[in-house]
C-alpha cells in the first residue's frame, strides 16, 4: 500500500503579500466612503475615493516591483475598482443629491455602475489577448479611476465654492451617465504610464509633484477642479492627436 503523496507546502515573504495588502486596504477605503456617505461626510468620502485610487495606483507597481504577480491579486484588483470606483462614487452622489430625483437618480447610478464594470471587463480581456487596436500609449475609453474622480465634479464645484455652485439635480444625472458612456467608449484617452521624463528634467517634475501636493493639502477642492479639467482637455488632446497619427485608409478614395 502507497502512501498518500505529500502536500507541497508553499510560504510566502510578508513583504510578497504586501501588493494585495493594499489592495484590501483601498476596498476598506472604498467601503469606509460608502458609509460616509450614508450618515452624510461627503467630504470625507470623496477623500476616501481619492485614498482608494491612490492605493490602486500604487498596488500593481509595488506588485511588480516585488516581483509578487499573481493572478488572484490581478482578480483582487479588478473586484475593488470596480467596488472603489463604480459603486462608491456613483453611491455618494446618489446620497449628496440625487435621492430627490428618485427612480430618475438611481438609473443614473446604475448606468454608471454597469459601464464601469463592462469597462473592467474589457480592460481584462484586452490585457490577456496579444492584438489590440491601440497604439501603445493609449487606453480605449477612460479608465475606471479617472472616471470615478471625473464623477465627482459636481462636489468639486459644490465645496470649493463653499455651496454656491450647485449644480442641478438633472444635470448631476446626466454628468453621471455621460462619465459612464465615455469609460465604455472607444476615444482613445492618453496613458501616463507610457511618460518618459528626460534626466534633466527629473528635478521640475518632482518640484512639479511637490506644488500639486501642497495644493491638494491647502486647497484641495479648486485643486480636483482643474485637475478635472485638465484631464478633460487631455482626453480632447489624445483624441486630435490620435486622428493625425492614424494612417489614412486605403479602401476609402482620395
Amino acid at each position: 500500500m502507497t502512501n498518500p503523496p505529500e502536500k507541497i507546502r508553499t510560504e510566502f515573504a510578508l513583504f510578497q503579500l504586501l501588493p494585495n495588502m493594499m489592495t484590501i486596504a483601498a476596498i476598506c477605503a472604498g467601503l469606509t466612503a460608502i458609509r460616509a456617505g450614508v450618515i452624510g461626510s461627503y467630504g470625507a468620502a470623496v477623500l476616501f475615493i481619492l485614498a482608494a485610487g491612490v492605493l490602486d495606483g500604487l498596488d500593481g507597481r509595488v506588485a511588480r516591483m516585488l516581483h509578487s504577480n499573481s493572478k488572484m491579486g490581478a482578480e483582487l484588483d479588478s473586484l475593488a475598482d470596480f467596488l472603489n470606483f463604480g459603486v462608491a462614487p456613483a453611491l455618494v452622489l446618489y446620497f449628496w443629491a440625487l435621492q430627490d430625483m428618485s427612480r430618475a437618480g438611481w438609473i443614473a447610478v446604475l448606468v454608471f455602475a454597469v459601464c464601469c464594470v463592462l469597462r473592467l471587463a474589457r480592460f481584462n480581456v484586452s490585457a490577456k489577448s496579444e492584438k489590440s487596436d491601440l497604439r501603445p500609449g493609449y487606453f480605449t475609453g477612460v479608465p475606471a479611476p479617472a472616471g470615478a474622480l471625473m464623477a465627482l465634479l459636481p462636489m468639486y464645484l459644490s465645496f470649493a465654492s463653499h455651496g454656491q455652485l450647485i449644480m442641478p439635480d438633472p444635470l448631476i444625472a446626466a454628468w453621471l451617465v455621460l462619465v459612464g458612456l465615455l469609460m465604455i467608449s472607444r476615444i482613445p484617452t492618453w496613458s501616463f504610464k507610457t511618460v518618459r521624463i528626460s534626466r534633466e528634467n527629473v528635478k521640475f517634475l518632482l518640484v512639479g509633484f511637490a506644488f500639486l501636493g501642497a495644493a491638494i493639502l491647502t486647497y484641495a477642492w479648486i485643486t480636483l477642479v482643474v485637475v478635472c479639467a485638465l484631464y478633460a482637455g487631455s482626453i480632447l488632446w489624445s483624441l486630435l492627436t490620435w486622428r493625425r497619427r492614424s494612417p489614412p485608409n486605403p479602401t476609402q478614395p482620395d
